[in-house]
C-alpha cells in the first residue's frame, strides 16, 4: 500500500524528534518545510497576467536623487543600516578547504579582508557604525570564528550567526539521513539562502540590531566583489519606504542563471524558470533582460513581521544529491524569492559594476589583472579598457584548482585589450605576459607548453612555444 503524505510526515516527525544535534526551531522549520513540499503547493503563475515590470517597480539606477550634502545626512543614514554576508559557502569547486570567502582574490587580501576594509572607511569616514553580520553555516561556523579574531582591532563590530542545519532526506523511505545512522557532516545540509530571516531572528541578532536603531539590511553573497553599500539605495528606500529591493543588472550571453522580475497582480514576482512556451516572448522583452544579482535590500521590521507570521513561504527548489550511493534530497529556498511577500518591493536596475562574483578561476584571473584597480577595499574596473564587456575565458580542468592556477602563472598576464581567452592542457605562463585580441592557447596532449616571460600574444592560436 502506498505511503501517504501524512503518513510520511508523521513518521518523519517521530525521526526528526530524535535528533539531538539541531534546535526546535530548525526541527520545526525543517518539518513545515517537507509539509509544504509534499502538499504540492506551488505558485501557478498565469502566464496571461503577467506585466512588464515599469520604471515605478523596477527603478533605474540613473533615476535615484543625489545624496544629501553634509557628512552628518551619511552618517543618519549609515547608522540605520546593517551589512550582511551569506558565508556558508566552501571553497570546494576552487579546490579550497574552509570558508570561500578566505580566498586570496587581489594583492593578498581575502574576499571577507575587503569587505572588512571597505565598511571600516564607511565607520572611519562617516564616524557611523555599520555592523558586519556573517551567516554562516555548520560547515563554515568554527573557521570563521577563528578568521574574525584577526578583525578584533578593526573599526567594524562584526556578528556571526548560522543558518539552519537541516537533515538530507533518504528518497525512498523520505526519512532523514542522520536517524538511518549517517550522523557526520554528510548527514545534513544548509537550506539555502532563503533560510536567511528566519535564521536572523532566531539567532535573536534581528530583535538586538531592531533595539540599535537599525531599519535596514543589505544582504549580498561575500563571493561578489561588485556588492559594496551604495548610499543613493538605501536613501532612495528610506524616503519611498520600500520593504524590499532587489539589485537586478542587464544580461550578457555568459549569464545563464538568475532570476528575473515580473509584475503579477500588482506585486513583483522573481522567475527563476520560464517555461519553454513563454521562452521566446521574454527573450523579445528588453524589460526581462534583467536578472538577480542577489544584493538585496529589506527592512528589518518587515523580516520580523513576516517571520512572527510564518507568511514567508517561498518556492521550494528540491536539489537531489547521493551520498554515499543513497539517494537523497535537499529541499531549499532562495531569499530573491521573498520579494512577493514584502510590502512596496522594488527593483533597482544597476550598473553591471555592482555584480561582479569570483565563482571559478577564470574569474579570478580577471580580478586579479591588469583588468581591475584595488581602491579603499574596493575592486574596481580599470578606466583604460576601452570595450565596456569582460573578455571571456575558458580555462582548463589543470587551472581549476586555486593552487594549480597561482602555479601555472608566474605573474597574472596583462588582458587589457583582450576579448577572449582559451587555455588547455599542461600550458605555463611567464612573468609579465600580455594577451589582446582573441588568444587561443592549447597544449599538445602530453606536451608542455611554456610562454616565455614578455611574451605578447596578440590573436593567435598556440599549440606549442614554436608557434609563438
Amino acid at each position: 500500500m502506498a505511503t501517504t503524505a501524512s503518513d510520511k510526515i508523521s513518521n518523519l516527525k517521530s525521526a526528526v524528534a530524535g535528533l539531538n544535534q539541531i534546535s526546535e526551531n530548525e526541527k520545526n522549520g525543517f518539518i513545515n518545510l517537507v509539509s509544504r513540499y509534499l502538499s504540492g503547493e506551488a505558485q501557478h503563475v498565469e502566464w496571461s497576467k503577467i506585466q512588464t515590470p515599469t520604471d515605478e517597480v523596477v527603478v533605474p539606477y540613473d533615476s535615484l536623487a543625489p545624496l544629501p550634502d553634509g557628512s552628518s545626512e551619511v552618517k543618519n543614514l549609515l547608522d540605520k543600516l546593517v551589512v550582511l554576508k551569506l558565508n556558508g559557502g566552501l571553497g570546494t569547486t576552487m579546490g579550497c578547504t574552509g570558508p570561500k570567502s578566505v580566498i586570496e582574490v587581489r594583492d593578498g587580501l581575502t574576499f571577507l579582508d575587503l569587505i572588512v576594509i571597505q565598511i571600516e572607511n564607511l565607520n572611519n569616514k562617516y564616524g557611523s557604525n555599520v555592523p558586519l553580520l556573517l551567516m554562516n553555516s555548520f560547515n563554515t561556523h568554527d573557521d570563521t570564528q577563528k578568521i574574525v579574531e584577526k578583525y578584533t582591532n578593526s573599526n567594524v563590530e562584526i556578528h556571526t550567526f548560522n543558518q539552519s542545519q537541516y537533515p538530507r532526506l533518504v528518497a525512498e523511505e523520505f526519512l532523514p539521513l542522520p536517524s538511518k545512522g549517517k550522523t557526520d557532516k554528510d548527514g545534513w545540509y544548509p537550506p539555502g539562502h532563503g533560510d536567511v530571516f528566519p535564521s536572523l531572528f532566531n539567532s535573536g541578532k534581528l530583535d538586538a540590531l531592531l533595539s540599535k536603531g537599525k531599519e535596514y539590511v543589505f544582504v549580498a553573497n561575500s563571493d561578489n566583489l561588485g556588492a559594496i553599500v551604495d548610499l543613493k539605495i538605501l536613501n532612495h528606500l528610506i524616503q519611498n519606504k520600500n520593504e524590499y529591493c532587489m539589485e537586478v543588472t542587464p544580461k550578457t550571453l555568459a549569464d545563464v542563471k538568475g532570476g528575473t522580475l515580473i509584475n503579477y497582480e500588482g506585486r513583483l514576482l522573481e522567475i527563476a524558470q520560464v517555461p519553454d512556451e513563454h521562452v521566446n516572448e521574454f527573450k523579445s522583452i528588453e524589460k526581462f533582460k534583467i536578472f538577480n544579482t542577489n544584493n538585496l535590500w529589506v527592512n528589518l521590521q518587515a523580516v520580523k513581521r513576516l517571520v512572527e507570521a510564518d507568511a514567508l513561504k517561498m518556492e521550494i527548489i528540491p536539489n537531489p544529491k547521493e551520498v554515499d550511493g543513497v539517494k537523497v534530497l535537499q529541499l531549499e529556498t532562495a531569499a530573491g524569492a521573498a520579494i512577493r511577500f514584502f510590502d512596496k518591493a522594488i527593483g533597482i536596475n544597476v550598473p553591471r559594476s555592482r555584480f561582479l562574483p569570483v565563482k571559478a578561476t577564470s574569474d579570478l584571473l580577471l580580478v586579479q589583472s591588469d583588468l581591475y584597480t584595488l581602491q579603499d577595499g574596493f575592486v574596481a574596473r580599470n578606466s583604460a579598457r576601452a570595450n565596456p564587456e569582460n573578455p571571456s575565458i575558458e580555462l582548463g580542468p589543470e587551472f581549476k584548482k586555486v593552487s594549480n592556477f597561482l602555479s601555472r602563472f608566474k605573474s597574472i598576464p596583462s588582458i587589457i585589450e583582450l576579448d577572449s581567452l582559451k587555455v588547455a592542457g599542461d600550458a605555463w605562463f611567464g612573468a609579465s605576459v600580455a594577451l589582446k585580441g582573441k588568444v587561443s592557447i592549447v597544449a599538445k596532449p602530453g606536451a608542455k607548453l611554456e610562454i616565455p616571460d614578455g611574451a605578447v600574444i596578440a590573436n593567435k592560436e598556440i599549440n606549442e612555444a614554436g608557434d609563438l
